[in-house]
């Protein structure tokens, strides 16, 4: 390993690392400057987080929390103690990492930047009040305090009820027809109905014809009365056995329709049944605050003729235009004589939200609003607004570890990016950065190269020195990267087929007509919000997946939450070209599973195999296990005392509850006899911890498990361990693994692939397989669309659209089209710079 010290640099300039041990980093020594923009790279799986997250991270952080109270710790979501010998010379460190924001939509991007604080203090000290309203306080302006939150709907903004036509749809059905379909459909529903027999209701006569009274109690009443039931019996049997006080089968509690639906809704800790009921609600605007979620005396009062829910909808680059003259004073003759103290409030307040506001937008996040919630935003965007938070607080003396904060960026906005980060630097910090965006790499004052390799072939540190000491490391696949190439393609593919759209419109795609090629790969680029998403994630998937009458997987899945936002209905039509595609597939970022218990081998399907590989041995065939004998979910196979979870939880007091290993079973997840069994020597929890590499030249003599595990390699996850919990996942890692159980199946032509963004998270040597796999879709037959910043990829295209010209209102046009080298003639295109150096 090179390790360079420039002359004249002290080393308690450096933080040292010694013995480092973490994950695959093999006994590292390594010393990195302070005061430094510092690029950890390598491909993924080398190492690089490990290093400067699971190392340098979790041990300034272990520190720091060792002098807070053990009180105080336990609120802390603390990382494991890092497997390393020593580190000197380590300040305080704060982490910005690649994380899905907060689930609810309460959480907004004012909340998480803090903003929202600001515009509440303006509007309470500085707002125009109504004549004889009294002074309403900052938290008053708030919709998630009681204080401030409209009445009506509780400051969500939205009505969420019941009414007849919801819960019964077709009213010729009788209620033993179930006609009430929001009721339970099994016993529960059963028991309703012969609850309303005993209360004297005719349960087979059409709905409709009963009396209107009757039918408002049934579905609407808050009573719950409890009555004597007859199983099974007819309604006049039903009489006669109240008649004659025969004893019941049970005693039945009556519950409303409108009463199961709500109750079920806000209770119910299944997701299942939560969707199965949310169907029967109506979500409508709220009447009282329409759609605001504040009380009206909050509303009442404007600043800059906007109420405080109107000002948080415009985008942060509107707030800039609305706060400068403020922030510049230039009202402030005007409202000094009437109100001095108004003025000079809302001068500094308005100064310190553009100094905030500035940050954002330098950081291409302009086209944001304040009321935009988190569980709707990249975690790249997430992770520039927590930097502008970080920017803005004026630290000194800190490490900041970021993780791939150019992930979702154009490269004219990765430049902005930059500037925030020198910014940073020469306020007196250190800047240690996990990226493989060569942009962010030809910046940096050191680079620390990790590899060669991935997995159990990496954790070496190749390179640690200047960035122009690289091109000498003849092991690093970094250094043939760092200066842009042209990229070798083969002809451009002519589309025969095209796909028409006409008046798109979703979010800021107004009124688009646009043509997608059919049988090639084509790229959608833009600057960060001009409408990328929008138009392809969005729009496209929608108006494809309504003409296929298909439905899409995250559809079926979406948890009927208690959404502020009303779901925007995309609109346009598709004129041409659906006769050329018969299935869709959209390759998302969104997780392979929920729970440890689903892992890559489970995905992908190969642990089907793996599993009858074993029980194909014959020890096991002596015994009589089956391949459900493997599988930890199965309880003849795993692991009685952790139930194949692999590890417990330890409950400590006064400390967070941390998980060990099982102590039966050692982390195996199953149990001594299953371990037993071996195939080629390995017994299967042997098996589940090797990587995708160790896997493919394991099982070398098994066509159908190579030919599994080379895909997984060709598009980059050959460091990823088979029994990797889908928890610990990335976005990018988890859609590479949706892509290669795609390219696993047989192809069978005219299917059309979304992909947004499938290079987040890779290495540019990854990177060129990942086009490799595209090009194998569409050489057999299929149509790749991709929306993607990265250059190698739109260079490698077959057709480019270019959008923008800018972000929100400023983007939603097709600025350029056609292919990679005409769009980098283009000179409207923000993209075309950037893409000539690659053509």
């Amino acid at each position: 390993m090179k390790s360079i010290k420039p002359s004249g640099f002290p080393l308690n300039d450096f933080v040292q690392v010694r013995g480092a041990k973490e994950h695959n980093l093999k006994n590292i020594d390594v010393d990195i400057p302070r005061n430094k923009l510092v690029v950890f790279t390598g491909i993924s799986g080398s190492g690089k987080s490990s290093l400067a997250f699971g190392t340098i991270y979790a041990e300034a952080q272990r520190r720091y929390l060792e002098s807070v109270s053990p009180y105080a710790r336990r609120l802390f979501n603390q990382m494991s103690v890092p497997n390393v010998q020593s580190i000197h010379g380590l300040p305080p460190a704060v982490a910005l990492q690649q994380s899905r924001g907060g689930t609810t939509v309460r959480s907004t991007v004012g909340s998480v930047t803090t903003i929202s604080n600001l515009l509440r203090m303006l509007y309470s000290r500085a707002g125009d009040y109504p004549r004889d309203q009294s002074i309403i306080y900052a938290e008053e302006f708030s919709p998630n305090t009681p204080e401030g939150a409209c009445p009506k709907c509780h400051g969500i903004g939205r009505i969420y009820d019941v009414t007849e036509k919801s819960m019964v749809p077709d009213d010729s059905l009788s209620i033993r027809e179930r006609a009430i379909a929001a009721w339970p459909s099994a016993w529960q529903g059963q028991n309703l109905r012969e609850i309303l027999m005993t209360l004297g209701f005719d349960v087979d006569r059409p709905w409709k014809d009963l009396p209107k009274k009757k039918r408002e109690w049934i579905l609407f009443t808050d009573e719950t009365p409890t009555v004597p039931v007859y199983s099974g019996f007819s309604m006049q049997e039903v009489q006669r056995a109240l008649k004659r006080e025969m004893s019941p089968s049970y005693m039945g509690t009556f519950t409303s329709a409108k009463r199961y639906v709500m109750q079920t809704f806000a209770n119910t800790q299944s997701q299942l049944m939560k969707r199965r009921v949310s169907q029967y609600m109506l979500n409508t605007e709220c009447p009282v605050c329409h759609g605001k979620r504040l009380k009206k005396e909050s509303l009442s009062i404007k600043f800059a003729g906007y109420d405080i829910a109107d000002m948080s909808n415009r985008s942060l680059s509107q707030l800039m235009d609305t706060f400068v003259p403020y922030a510049e004073g230039k009202f402030l003759d005007k409202e000094k004589d009437k109100h001095p103290e108004k003025a000079i409030v809302a001068q500094n307040i308005a100064i310190d939200l553009t100094a905030r506001l500035k940050i954002m937008i330098d950081l291409g996040l302009g086209y944001l609003s304040l009321e935009r919630t988190t569980p709707t935003i990249s975690p790249g965007e997430l992770q520039r607004l927590k930097l502008a938070t970080q920017v803005h607080s004026n630290l000194f003396g800190v490490i900041y570890v970021l993780d791939e904060p150019s992930a979702g960026l154009h490269p004219a906005d990765t430049e902005a990016l930059l500037k925030v980060l020198q910014k940073l630097k020469d306020a007196g910090n250190s800047m240690f950065i996990v990226e493989h965006e060569v942009d962010i790499i030809r910046h940096c004052d050191w680079i620390v190269d990790v590899g060669p390799e991935a997995g159990t072939n990496g954790g070496e540190i190749l390179y640690s020195g200047p960035l122009e000491g690289l091109e000498s490391v003849d092991k690093s696949l970094t250094r043939r990267f760092i200066q842009p190439l042209p990229v070798a393609r083969k002809n451009t593919r002519n589309a025969k087929h095209w796909l028409h759209l006409v008046q798109v419109t979703r979010n800021n795609i107004q009124n688009l007509d646009v043509s997608f090629p059919l049988g090639v790969l084509t790229s959608i680029t833009g600057t960060s919000g001009s409408g990328k998403s929008s138009l392809v994630s969005q729009a496209l998937v929608d108006l494809v997946s309504a003409h296929l009458g298909q439905q899409l997987e995250e559809t079926k899945e979406a948890q009927p939450e208690l959404l502020q936002e009303e779901v925007v209905p995309t609109s346009g039509m598709i004129t041409e070209g659906m006769q050329h595609i018969k299935r869709l597939i959209r390759v998302d970022q969104k997780p392979i599973g929920r729970t440890p218990r689903s892992n890559l081998a489970t995905y992908t399907g190969l642990f089907d195999r793996v599993r009858q590989l074993f029980a194909e041995t014959p020890l096991a065939r002596n015994r009589r296990y089956d391949a459900g004998r493997f599988s930890f979910n199965v309880a003849k196979g795993r692991c009685a005392h952790c139930k194949g979870e692999g590890f417990v939880m330890v409950e400590l007091l006064f400390l967070p509850s941390v998980y060990t290993p099982c102590p039966t079973c050692k982390g195996s997840r199953y149990n001594d006899k299953t371990l037993e069994i071996k195939y080629e020597d390995k017994n299967i929890a042997e098996v589940l911890n090797m990587t995708v590499d160790e896997a493919w030249e394991f099982f070398k003599t098994d066509r159908s498990l190579t030919q599994s595990l080379g895909v997984l390699r060709q598009v980059g996850l050959g460091y990823i361990r088979l029994g990797q919990p889908a928890t610990e996942l990335s976005g990018g890692e988890a859609q590479r693994i949706k892509l290669a159980s795609e390219l696993q199946r047989t192809q069978r032509g005219q299917t059309l692939y979304i992909l947004d963004e499938p290079t987040t998270g890779l290495h540019p040597s990854d990177v060129e397989k990942l086009i490799e796999q595209l090009n194998f879709l569409v050489d057999a037959g299929n149509t790749v669309i991709t929306v993607e910043h990265d250059m190698h990829v739109v260079a490698a295209s077959d057709w480019v659209i270019d959008l923008g010209p800018g972000a929100g209102k400023e983007g939603g046009k097709v600025v350029a089209q056609g292919p990679a080298m005409e769009v980098a003639r283009n000179k409207e295109s923000k993209t075309a710079q950037y893409l000539s150096a690659y053509v």
